[in-house]
């Protein structure tokens, strides 16, 4: 059960994590997924965490993280670019759901990111809308390569602190809930080989935390 508003940022991260750590053990418990659970969560939600994510089929939230119905409010698009359709889920979750936290998840071999540094190399991006997602990954690996880091890892915590960043430069109601305490936005890390989320941004208070602990 995790319907609590009084629930801190960094105590919904824990949450988030501990379940991470559960599925890396092979150990999940997978709460809040049975009939009682599911008719509970009939007349209202109340997630601990909104989670804006990759569109990845490998990165299935509500397993990753052993949570349940309910637990997670999730958002995603390829490669977690941002647009006003996603700004204005989020700040649902946030403002009228009550989720103290917010979490860019990303990937290794994310497909967005290796497209978006092959269109920059060759200087021919893609036709259709795909072209939209790589357009707004590119200033993240720009600034990658502008500071040096050159390496796939390097690149995608850029990336995912990049968006960290533009959901509160982008959003007054996420950035006045992080100002005020009430939330926590922060970037994971996702690893598709062991499984597990690592920490690599935060923004705001109470909510750091070493998501790389055993």
């Amino acid at each position: 059960m995790t319907d609590n508003p009084e629930l801190a940022p960094r105590s919904a991260l824990e949450m988030l994590l501990a379940g991470n750590r559960r599925f890396v053990a092979g150990t999940p418990q997978h709460p809040n997924q049975d009939a009682a659970r599911r008719t509970e969560v009939t007349a209202a939600q109340r997630p601990f965490a909104v989670l804006f994510g990759c569109s990845d089929s490998r990165l299935a939230a509500e397993i990753i993280f052993d949570r349940g119905l309910g637990d997670l409010f999730v958002v995603r698009t390829a490669g977690h670019v941002l647009g006003p359709e996603v700004l204005g889920s989020i700040e649902y979750g946030v403002s009228v759901l009550d989720a103290p936290l917010v979490v860019v998840l990303g990937h290794d071999s994310c497909g967005a990111v290796r497209a978006t540094q092959t269109a920059l190399e060759q200087g021919v991006p893609p036709i259709g809308y795909v072209r939209d997602v790589i357009e707004r990954v590119a200033p993240s690996v720009l600034t990658a390569h502008a500071a040096g880091r050159l390496q796939e890892e390097e690149i995608l915590s850029e990336h995912i602190a990049h968006t960290v960043d533009l959901l509160l430069d982008r959003s007054r109601v996420l950035a006045e809930r992080t100002a005020t305490g009430g939330a926590a936005v922060v970037g994971l890390r996702y690893n598709l080989a062991d499984g597990r989320a690592q920490l690599v941004a935060t923004r705001g208070p109470d909510a750091t935390l070493d998501a790389s602990r055993p």
